[in-house]
């Protein structure tokens, strides 16, 4: 199994729609940040091209990049885009994950 982080098919396409509308590249940065309700918390942005040390994998045609700081906190993890009835946001699905909140954007170790 690879360690390194993945797009879902269903977040790769958000970001190529997101991207589009964006006039930018279909690169999603995630990183990690200390804070949130369980320790860290995710960050999401869209990047215009990758850092020379960053990790990037490419799922249909959208790339995720990640720091190298970051990568040890959410290796093995997949970002996925889910739409609810409480919204709609992109989740990142860390088997690393020992502690979670409710928003699902933090979480401890």
């Amino acid at each position: 199994m690879s360690q390194t982080p993945t797009l879902s098919p269903a977040a790769a396409e958000r970001v190529r729609w997101i991207a589009q509308r964006q006039d930018k590249p279909a690169i999603l940065r995630l990183s990690v940040e200390g804070g949130g309700c369980s320790g860290f918390q995710y960050k999401f942005d869209l990047a215009d091209a990758p850092d020379g040390d960053d990790t990037v994998t490419e799922t249909d045609g959208a790339r995720l990049v990640i720091d190298p700081i970051s990568l040890d906190l959410v290796a093995g993890s997949t970002v996925d885009f889910v739409e609810s009835l409480g919204g709609a946001a992109f989740r990142v699905e860390n088997p690393q994950a020992a502690a979670g909140c409710g928003c699902g954007s933090s979480f401890g170790i």
